[in-house]
C-alpha cells in the first residue's frame, strides 16, 4: 500500500535505478513524495527521476553524482544501493582474476563508495537513511557464485560497521538479503544456478522487485528509527534466522 506523503520533502539517491530492484525502489520513493535521483551506467530512469550516468565502481563517478543530485534536488536524505552484477555462473576454480575483481568492484567497492560519499552530509544534518542491497548468498554462499557470494557478504559486514560508526548521529544504515528475485540480473545465469536458488525457497517462487521495494522503503523512512547495522531477510522462507 502506497503512503503518498511518507517521503515528502526528502531527497533520495538510488543506484542501479534503470531496472530491477533499483527501478522499483525509485518508482515507489517517487510515488511516496520523494525527489529522486537514479544513478546507473546507462543513465536511464523513469519519468520524474533525475537520471545520472556513472559507474559505481569509480569513486569519482559516485562523487560527481552526489554533487549533481545535491545541486539539482537538495541534500541527500536517503541512499539505496541497488546497483549490482551477478557475475558468471562458474565453479570457483574457473573464476579468473578479472572476473573476481569485476564483481567485487561493482558489488562491494560500489556500495562503499556510495555510502562514504553521502555520510558526511547526513551526519552534519543529523538525519539519514541508507539501505544496501545484499543477498542471501552473502549469508549462506551459493555454488557457482564465489565472487558474488563474497561481494554480498562484504556488503553485510560493511553495513554492520557503518551502522555502528554513525549510530548516535541520526543516520541509520541497514541492508536487505533477498533470495532470488525476478529481475534482469538473472540474465546470463545458468538454469542450473537459478534452479538451485529457487528450489531452496519454501514458498516455491521467486520474489518480485515490488515486494523488495516495499521493505526497502520502510527501512528508508523515518519509521525505521531503532534499527541500524541490521540485515533484513526477504527470502520466501529460505532464511528464517
Amino acid at each position: 500500500m502506497i503512503n503518498d506523503h511518507r517521503f515528502s520533502g526528502r531527497v533520495a539517491l538510488v543506484t542501479g535505478a534503470a531496472s530491477g530492484i533499483g527501478a522499483a525502489v525509485a518508482a515507489r520513493l517517487l510515488a511516496e513524495g520523494a525527489r529522486v535521483a537514479g544513478l546507473d551506467l546507462r543513465g536511464d530512469a523513469a519519468e520524474g527521476v533525475l537520471a545520472l550516468s556513472g559507474d559505481v565502481s569509480r569513486s569519482e563517478d559516485v562523487a560527481a553524482a552526489v554533487t549533481r543530485a545535491g545541486a539539482e534536488l537538495g541534500p541527500i536524505d536517503v541512499l539505496v544501493c541497488a546497483a549490482g552484477i551477478p557475475g558468471q555462473s562458474l565453479r570457483t576454480v574457473d573464476v579468473d582474476d578479472a572476473e573476481w575483481r569485476r564483481v567485487l568492484a561493482v558489488n562491494a567497492d560500489g556500495v562503499f563508495f556510495c555510502n562514504r560519499a553521502v555520510l558526511a552530509g547526513m551526519v552534519d544534518r543529523g538525519y539519514g537513511r541508507i539501505v544496501n542491497i545484499a543477498s542471501i548468498a552473502g549469508k549462506e554462499g551459493n555454488p557457482m557464485a564465489a565472487a558474488y557470494s563474497a561481494s554480498k557478504a562484504a556488503v553485510i559486514a560493511l553495513t554492520k560497521a557503518i551502522g555502528k560508526d554513525v549510530a548516535r548521529t541520526g543516520v541509520v544504515v541497514n541492508c536487505i538479503a533477498p533470495a532470488v528475485i525476478e529481475t534482469p540480473i538473472l540474465e546470463g545465469l545458468s538454469e542450473e544456478h537459478i534452479g538451485y536458488m529457487v528450489e531452496r525457497i519454501p514458498m516455491g517462487r521467486m520474489g518480485t522487485a515490488a515486494e523488495v521495494a516495499a521493505l526497502v522503503c520502510w527501512l528508508a523512512s523515518e519509521e525505521c528509527s531503532f534499527s541500524t547495522g541490521a540485515t533484513y531477510d526477504i527470502s520466501g522462507g529460505r532464511a528464517v534466522y
